[in-house]
């Protein structure tokens, strides 16, 4: 079957009805699909459809009987007025009259309409007169561009005409303003998908780099010079024959991932989320093991929008000084090769780049040298996306640019616009081989929001703003302030990541990388070491704050023998605390922060008494207790009232509790006068970034289920627990809450919440998970369980669990502790997009750590428990 055979204007008329036409809709459907599996032209499968839906309009328009009314035009706008149409693309049509519409053509009109929404054609329409599209077009820039794209289809071609004439004025729109408003149109526009194309769910039609960007191009050149075509663009001068290919084969690249997205979805999304990716890789014949064809895909779509990302910038910029006369006139001398002309900076001897390869990276040099230097003109930049693609080594085997390097990573301004610039423009790639190995790599997980590439950008930005954020960050700024060599906290960023999607562990990989990059450029052993250090380390403080007990000494001990000095803390301190807020902007919370403060000035503490002299756990007990009683007496509470009741407690209350909480506790356990009944303290204060739900009853084994499940039916989230008993029984638990979006709880839901866990022990049978829907996003990260068994302390057992983050998942598990007979001592909650890494600690009833045979059977139950299936 060919088109000719599919063309609607083989449709007898005598059938066209309704269930035939959506027949035949159906079939041209497959068609292309199959011309599509089969590799057909993209263009001409577009081009295509266009021609299939004109003529299906055609024959419509000629049985409705609007062939009758002379005025009347059916004119195609938008895309579709481009000739292009993916399977879900709008079908935007504008009905023009020349003065107006009489009662039988509206009636003619709304019986066209309906029956292209009875076909479930997904139609644009607008019905104007010619004045009408003068003045809303001239209100609203989005019309305006519509209708300049504007193609007849059938009807009264002088109608059509005018319509050209009006739209082509130069009263219209006139060039430089349509210019101005299409550029800051792009800007909002690429800020509404997260400021650039490298989002791991991206959107191939508005994010940057995308196909409105190259559509951007083609609208100012058809405004302001009447070009018809990209091709025409060569005929002005403003590209190159060879970036006309290049923006070509962009389009193309980026249509046959849309075409193949509306494809498998059915619908008109443009954004590649998780749920569509392996099919649509599977459609664009990508093939390999695991996530390989989705790898292969999305790094040729990160390529793509890297192209037109380039290209697009350098092309408004031709524009900005063709259309609205912005050509600098202002040019200061630099040095023999570089000017300055206004804020760009420009390269004034031709295929210096080429000949002179350092010269590459003495530009970037220069910018970070003169803050008045704002972006790099446009020629300038044409020469340098050609030098780079000449390029036959690797810039960093060329002694100077190693020598420039160095100057550009130790000068103050080196990793702000000079860094930022030489990534967006390939010359890191170009300098750094395994940096050119994780460009577009893409992270399977919903812990990311970037390719691996983009969050180590992100992240050296973060450290370099420490400076300016000290109202976010302060620990961070004030390390900063003072770090000695702030060169080697930057290249563990540049290498911490950088030996993702090889085999093998990427932190052991990448400090192998990181030490020999760093001797190659000179660095001393001791400086190499410290940075391969930190990359191999650099997910130790994140790990340990957020998945360990460290209100436990001996976790602090560990932790303060790896960093070994208060060098070595504050380099990693800054590096976490960067690497968590460039995943993604809804990561850091003010638990979060609170956490690694904790865990830095612990760790620092320990430093200066020396790991020789570890603190005496009793001592520490006495003195925590002192000072809460000193408190206690400002309060008015006499240590003759406080005794009886601290008696009651076990030691590990004392070092698990600061003297803040226990105050807290205290005052109002000497207030509760009915131990029948659990006493549940709600903390708004937030000084440790999260609301603490303090609970007082009497033990039972489905304390921790019961309390969790009523906190996940509040749609809010347990990040910590601690879960301690009493010397009479009685529980003197934690559990530390934040909103799922990482903020403080609402206060309407404080007292809501207190009532729910209160009814909740009361009555646990009666308790029961809300059926929650799985997030759409996590549908496709589904895996098995992981439990692990920790080096056993005293008398305890630690776990780690690593499981799907489903709706319930802590109840499930403390139901499993509960039915086998386990006592839960501590919890600590890490939730990482789709994956709950959680720790606790157990022990038997009778207080001890479990047996070889307890911890297979306890494995066991919760990989059962815990499975995609169960």
């Amino acid at each position: 079957m060919n088109f000719e055979k599919l063309s609607p204007v083989n449709i007898h008329k005598d059938n066209l009805t309704i269930s035939y036409l959506k027949n035949h809709l159906k079939q041209f459907q497959e068609w292309q699909v199959d011309c599509f599996k089969a590799r057909h032209k993209i263009t001409t499968i577009i081009t295509q459809r266009a021609r299939y839906i004109d003529e299906l309009l055609a024959r419509l328009w000629d049985s409705i009987g609007l062939n009758e009314n002379y005025d009347l035009s059916l004119i195609a706008v938008g895309g579709y007025g481009r000739g292009e149409l993916h399977p879900k693309s709008d079908i935007d049509l504008l009905i023009l009259s020349q003065s107006g519409f009489s009662k039988e053509s509206e009636e003619k009109i709304s019986a066209f309409i309906t029956l292209l929404w009875d076909l479930k054609l997904d139609i644009g329409n607008s019905v104007r007169t010619l004045h009408d599209c003068y003045q809303q077009g001239k209100a609203d820039i989005t019309v305006a561009t519509s209708m300049i794209e504007a193609r007849y289809i059938i009807g009264n071609r002088n109608t059509y005409e005018k319509l050209l004439q009006l739209v082509e004025g130069k009263d219209f729109w006139p060039a430089d303003e349509f210019f101005t408003v299409k550029k800051e149109e792009q800007k909002q526009r690429h800020t509404n998908c997260r400021g650039d194309g490298y989002s791991l769910e991206p959107d191939l039609k508005n994010g940057c780099g995308g196909m409105r960007d190259i559509q951007t191009i083609a609208w100012v050149s058809k405004r302001h010079f009447g070009a018809h075509s990209l091709l025409d663009l060569t005929t002005y001068n403003y590209i190159t024959q060879g970036e006309y290919r290049e923006l070509v084969d962009c389009q193309t690249s980026l249509w046959t991932i849309r075409f193949a997205l509306h494809t498998v979805t059915s619908r008109p999304d443009n954004r590649l989320l998780f749920d569509y990716q392996n099919e649509v890789a599977a459609l664009l014949g990508y093939s390999g093991q695991g996530n390989q064809a989705v790898e292969q895909m999305m790094k040729a779509f990160y390529q793509t929008i890297h192209r037109v990302k380039e290209l697009n910038e350098m092309l408004l910029q031709y524009f900005d000084e063709a259309i609205l006369g912005n050509i600098a006139q202002h040019i200061e001398y630099i040095d023999e090769h570089f000017q300055l002309r206004d804020n760009m900076i420009e390269l004034k001897t031709g295929s210096l780049f080429s000949d002179q390869p350092e010269s590459i990276l003495q530009l970037f040099l220069h910018i970070a040298k003169d803050p008045r230097i704002k972006g790099i003109y446009s020629p300038t930049l044409r020469e340098l996306r050609e030098a780079r693609r000449c390029l036959t080594h690797w810039l960093q085997n060329i002694p100077e640019c190693r020598k420039i390097f160095l100057h550009i990573i130790k000068h103050p301004r080196g990793m702000g616009l000079a860094f930022t610039l030489m990534y967006e423009y390939g010359v890191l790639a170009a300098y750094i081989p395994q940096w050119s190995r994780i460009v577009g790599q893409m992270q399977f997980d919903l812990f990311h929001a970037y390719t691996v590439d983009e969050h180590s950008h992100k992240l050296v930005q973060h450290i370099y703003n420490y400076p300016k954020t000290k109202e976010y960050h302060p620990l961070a700024n004030e390390i900063y302030s003072y770090l000695e060599q702030p060169e080697l906290l930057f290249l563990a960023a540049i290498f911490h990541d950088i030996a993702k999607g090889q085999k093998g562990d990427h932190s052991l990989l990448g400090a192998v990388d990181a030490q020999a990059f760093c001797q190659l450029h000179g660095l001393s052993r001791y400086e190499s070491k410290i940075v391969s250090w930190l990359v191999k380390h650099h997910l130790t403080m994140s790990v340990t704050a957020q998945r360990r007990d460290i209100s436990d000494p001996r976790v602090i001990i560990e932790f303060a023998k790896l960093v070994r000095d208060e060098k070595h803390l504050n380099l990693l301190y800054c590096l976490t605390v960067a690497d968590i807020c460039a995943t993604n902007e809804e990561t850091w919370n003010s638990w979060k922060g609170a956490l690694l403060r904790d865990l830095y000035y612990s760790t620092l503490k320990m430093l200066r008494r020396g790991l020789e002299n570890p603190p005496d756990i009793r001592d520490r007990i006495r003195d925590r207790q002192r000072k809460t009683l000193g408190l206690l007496l400002e309060a008015g509470i006499t240590e003759e009232q406080v005794k009886p009741l601290w008696k009651r407690f076990k030691l590990n209350y004392f070092f698990r509790y600061h003297s803040a909480q226990i105050v807290w506790h205290t005052v109002n356990l000497l207030k509760h006068d009915d131990h029948s009944r659990p006493m549940i303290l709600i903390s708004d204060q937030n000084e440790r970034g999260a609301t603490e739900v303090f609970v007082y009853h009497k033990d039972m084994p489905a304390l921790f289920s019961s309390v969790v499940t009523e906190i996940d039916n509040k749609k809010l989230s347990v990040h910590d627990a601690k879960i301690l008993s009493s010397r009479d029984y009685f529980s003197l638990s934690t559990f530390t809450v934040l909103e799922q979006d990482g903020e403080h709880i609402d206060p309407d839901k404080i007292q809501r919440l207190k009532k729910a866990v209160e009814m909740a022990l009361l009555a646990p049978e009666k308790v029961n998970m809300q059926q929650t829907r799985l997030p759409r996003v996590k549908r496709q990260f589904k895996f098995e369980p992981e439990v692990t068994f920790l080096p056993t302390r005293r008398k305890r057992t630690q776990i780690e669990v690593v499981a799907f983050d489903a709706p319930g998942i802590l109840a499930n598990i403390g139901e499993v502790f509960r039915s086998s007979g386990l006592v839960l001592d501590t919890a600590k909650i890490t939730t990482i997009g789709e994956r709950a890494e959680d720790l606790f600690i157990v022990s038997t009833e009778e207080g001890n750590a479990l047996t070889e045979q307890q911890e297979e059977n306890l494995k066991a139950h919760l990989i059962a428990e815990l499975s995609p299936e169960g």
